[in-house]
């Protein structure tokens, strides 16, 4: 089995790429949603996960817990710089490609973004937009619809 990154590593690679120079900020609700379309892509490309963490059908989109747990006090502020371990190189280069990709857009248009996507919505099972869930997003989906934006054929497992 390959190695799986931490969620916190990830997050704290978007938090400190954010360039402060050009006012950037990031928030908890954008570092969540760069994490989840990381592992996304990742699961995509290369039919495996790349974090341990599983992510939740939350209101706001999907959600690591332990992020949550880290980041909540800061509300909707930018979070600030961070020290601690980072991802491996190897990631960084799939990190920097999510970043160009998705660091563009407001945590709200990201969250919009995942809320019209099937692993999001499947998860979600119908409940109403505002509605609490800890239901965990399939890897599996997340891997097939992904994949199918770049067409990929469906798989019936993940590698481990």
């Amino acid at each position: 089995m390959s190695h799986l990154e931490n969620a916190k590593s990830v997050a704290r690679w978007f938090v400190n790429r954010a360039d402060r120079s050009a006012g950037e900020a990031i928030t908890q609700l954008k570092v969540q949603k760069l994490v989840y379309y990381t592992e996304a892509w990742h699961l995509a490309y290369f039919d495996r996960p790349l974090l341990a963490e599983d992510f939740q059908a939350w209101a706001h989109g999907p959600v690591v817990r332990a992020l949550y747990l880290k980041y909540r006090n800061f509300s909707w502020d930018g979070l600030p710089v961070e020290k601690g371990a980072m991802p491996s190189e190897a990631t960084q280069e799939l990190l920097e490609a999510i970043y160009e990709s998705y660091g563009q857009y407001s945590a709200k248009k990201l969250e919009e973004m995942t809320h019209s996507e099937r692993p999001w919505l499947e998860a979600r099972n119908g409940l109403p937009p505002e509605a609490k869930s800890d239901t965990v997003i399939s890897k599996l989906t997340m891997r097939n619809f992904y994949a199918s934006r770049i067409n990929k054929a469906e798989i019936q497992a993940l590698q481990n």
